[in-house]
């Protein structure tokens, strides 16, 4: 297969939905706002489930095929086909470039080295050289080698995830009726 299979598809776009600002942001609404909080995400996430299921359809209806059989599309296509705003499609996609590939980046390892400096008072330089070794090789491979990781990281990420937030509750089952 010369492109990325739709599960490959679907682990690239969920691997960017989820990741260290989930589990930061999750832990900082907790200790700001208390357990009372976790309602509060959990009516975020259901309007955020709903955008996400908007998106992905959209998606779907203003798909493009492009001359070699495979398949184009996203918010860029559907805001310049479905809206007829090509201006707004090309600045979509400008500003998704740089959001994707610099500023979220950028969220992402200072939340990881925030968290592992303040923990094992490792230095945030010596942190963030580890990134950079362990995602250059994914990153300068291309979309394929990054589907083939996410392809491999993501289901355990989320079976580990899981398990753990099961672990958690469980060891805090007492505050339940505060958080409802």
């Amino acid at each position: 297969c010369d492109g990325v299979s739709p599960f490959q598809a679907f682990c690239v776009g969920l691997a960017s939905r989820v990741g260290t600002g989930n589990i930061a942001g999750v832990a900082i609404a907790l200790t700001v706002g208390g357990p009372g909080a976790i309602f509060w995400m959990w009516v975020v996430a259901a309007i955020g489930m709903a955008t996400a299921l908007i998106e992905a359809t959209l998606g779907q209806i203003f798909k493009v095929r492009a001359d070699d059989g495979s398949f184009r599309g996203g918010p860029a296509y559907y805001i310049q086909r479905g809206l007829g705003s090509r201006a707004g499609g090309v600045v979509f996609a400008i500003l998704l470039i740089f959001t994707f590939g610099i500023a979220f980046n950028m969220v992402q390892a200072n939340a990881i080295s925030d968290v592992v400096n303040g923990a094992y008072a490792i230095d945030v330089r010596w942190i963030t050289a580890g990134l950079v070794i362990l995602a250059a090789p994914v990153l300068f491979g291309g979309v394929r080698r990054v589907a083939q990781v996410a392809e491999i990281v993501l289901p355990l990420m989320a079976v580990v995830y899981a398990l753990l937030a099961l672990v958690i509750v469980a060891l805090n089952i007492s505050y339940l009726p505060e958080v409802l």
